[in-house]
């Protein structure tokens, strides 16, 4: 969740995965890549060719922390396989709260004591911010020599410059949770169109339910529901146009996206004051019934599954004003390399791993996420919800569904803090959505 808020799963993991898509065979680690000053293949002192040895070093890999540390202990397990498939390396596992992360991360990278891998946000205002700053190892003949698979649409999201600087987190999607049992009892229908959200909300409030468990205080949940909105509204076409600056942010259907929220904020259907509701506890308003829908993204079904709710979930896309509307597609945080690294090889092979076949199946199996490269799931045994999920990913990432935009990861620090604070101003009536919208055009000129 970029300014998004990261979970641990994704920041920890490296992918995405389709459930369409096959990829057969063990794959070992492939001798490392040379790094870009190395010149490529190492030569005897004759002139002739000669293998590289295997690739040797202590790495630190850093990651968010999570509220539990023991979550960690599978990641730091699995991490033991890496390592003795290459026994000259080591990996040091180390965490920090995703605040800290945000705060001493350039700083560590700066120095000769920061992680030697990483996992961090793709987008503009993550990857590109340390990319910009020269922070980032060049794996531009990594993916070359590894051939790996990287969707293409992912791998553009850690290209700048011309140069690849690391691997897109897991694939996402951002929609709407609603309770089918709850809905079932109310005679509610899935909602096809806006208007039958709309009305389906009407009739929850009208039973004393909270319709929407929103929760804004951190500031990052608001952009994904412009996100949501603004995408079924425009499609996939149409955010392009506004995030490569065609078409400007304060255009109609951006105040017409806005307006969905304020005025059913305005009408009741969230909770009082959501902008003082942390998204931990709004989910937990939907956890407990006390609340049948949450605006969120994928990664929210770890922690449904975790919850064991007395009720079944579905989990459909905004809807658009004619339609079933699409999901906003997103990439969560993925592995960079430092370019102060002392082990470059060591660190290429290890990423290498996080991009095999066999780290796929492990990451879809263990923490229901979704790599941004094909996986052969045959076997595996996931969740119900998960598996729509992943059908729902497959369409997309094969091309055969359109998709919109998650906008914080693929825009700046300074267009993000105006969507962010400008949301929360909206929700307390600080702002109309005409307004917000002409604060977002000047924020992105800014850039």
């Amino acid at each position: 969740m970029s300014a998004v808020r990261i979970s641990w799963q994704r920041i920890a993991i490296a992918a995405m995965v389709v459930v369409f898509a096959a990829c057969t065979g063990a794959r070992s680690t492939p001798p490392p890549a040379a790094s870009p000053s190395s010149g490529g293949t190492a030569s005897a002192g004759t002139g002739a060719s000669v293998s590289p040895a295997a690739p040797t070093g202590a790495l630190r890999y850093l990651v968010e922390q999570p509220e539990n540390p023991a979550d960690l202990d599978p990641l730091k397990a699995h991490l033991k396989d890496f390592e003795k498939a290459n026994p000259g390396i080591t990996v040091t596992l180390d965490s920090l709260p995703l605040e800290a992360m945000r705060t001493v991360l350039q700083t560590q990278l700066r120095s000769d004591k920061g992680p030697d891998v990483f996992a961090w946000g793709s987008g503009p205002a993550y990857a590109g911010a340390l990319a910009d700053a020269g922070l980032l190892y060049d794996l531009t003949a990594a993916y070359d020599q590894y051939k790996w698979p990287i969707y293409e649409f992912a791998k553009k999201q850690v290209t700048y410059g011309g140069k690849i600087v690391g691997v897109p987190g897991e694939m996402e999607t951002i929609g709407i949770y609603y309770n089918k049992t709850m809905f079932s009892d109310l005679g509610i229908a899935q909602p096809q169109k806006v208007a039958d959200l709309e009305a389906a909300a009407q009739k929850i409030k009208a039973a004393n339910i909270i319709p929407f468990a929103m929760a804004d205080k951190e500031a990052w949940e608001g952009s994904h529901w412009l996100s949501m909105a603004l995408s079924s509204r425009v499609g996939s076409a149409g955010m392009a146009d506004l995030i490569s600056g065609k078409t400007p942010w304060n255009s109609p259907d951006v105040a017409a996206a806005l307006s969905i929220w304020d005025r059913w904020n305005a009408a009741g259907y969230f909770p009082k004051t959501p902008t003082g509701i942390g998204y931990d506890d709004g989910n937990a308003l939907y956890f407990s019934g006390k609340a049948a829908m949450v605006p969120t993204g994928s990664w929210l079904v770890n922690d449904i599954i975790a919850a064991k709710t007395e009720f079944e979930t579905g989990y459909i896309p905004f809807p658009s004003e004619t339609g079933p509307g699409i999901f906003s597609g997103g990439l969560g945080s993925g592995p960079y390399i430092s370019a102060r690294t002392k082990h470059p090889e060591a660190a290429v092979a290890f990423v290498n791993w996080l991009v095999s076949p066999e780290h796929g199946r492990w990451i879809v199996e263990n923490f229901q996420t979704i790599p941004p490269f094909p996986v052969d799931t045959n076997g595996l045994t996931v969740n119900p919800l998960f598996a729509q999920a992943l059908a729902d990913t497959a369409k997309f990432a094969g091309g055969s569904a359109d998709f919109g935009s998650n906008i914080d990861v693929q825009s700046t620090d300074v267009f993000n803090d105006a969507m962010f604070k400008g949301i929360q101003a909206m929700l307390i009536g600080q702002k109309t959505p005409d307004q917000l919208a002409q604060d977002l055009d000047a924020a992105y000129k800014k850039k």
